[in-house]
């Protein structure tokens, strides 16, 4: 399964790539995060594996967070042309999921955020989830770039919204 969101953020490209890249901030901007728990490497680099604990509902998903593509490595100065790229893979027990973000230049205060993820699923309750709910995925990667707009553009924090 595949699909593509975006969204327009009315913050400067550099200052949204930070903000996405700052650890501190996830839980503000993250509905349902537990934990996120760096297992080896440097939070938000090239190769590193952190253990992530998704609550949805009543249940909890865990998983392991793979960082495949980052950059440029360095986010300060970057030039208006370039293109920022965020890239992971998570798995989890039935399914795997690559996401690759893009970050690029809407306007002088203004930034694209755009999404592109793909689904597979080895276990026949995902397969099945994947099936029949295709939108839900969707629509929680939606959710989650708009909660990430709020914080971003008002300092909303999902926590606080009751």
């Amino acid at each position: 399964m595949r699909y593509t969101v975006s969204i327009e953020i009315a913050r400067p490209r550099e200052e949204v790539a930070q903000l996405l890249a700052d650890p501190e901030h996830m839980p503000k901007w993250l509905r349902g995060l537990v934990v996120h728990e760096l297992l080896s490497g440097v939070h938000g680099q090239l190769g590193t594996k952190s253990r992530v604990v998704m609550e949805m509902g009543s249940q909890q998903m865990e998983c392991t967070e793979t960082i495949t593509r980052r950059e440029p490595a360095d986010l300060h100065e970057i030039p208006p042309e370039d293109v920022v790229h965020f890239e992971r893979e998570i798995v989890t027990k039935g399914m795997w999921n690559a996401a690759r973000e893009r970050l690029t230049e809407a306007g002088p205060q203004a930034t694209l955020w755009t999404s592109e993820n793909e689904f597979r699923f080895s276990s026949l309750p995902m397969r099945l989830v994947g099936l029949l709910m295709p939108g839900a995925f969707r629509k929680q990667s939606l959710q989650h770039m708009r909660d990430f707009k709020a914080f971003a553009e008002h300092g909303q924090d999902v926590r606080e919204a009751g």
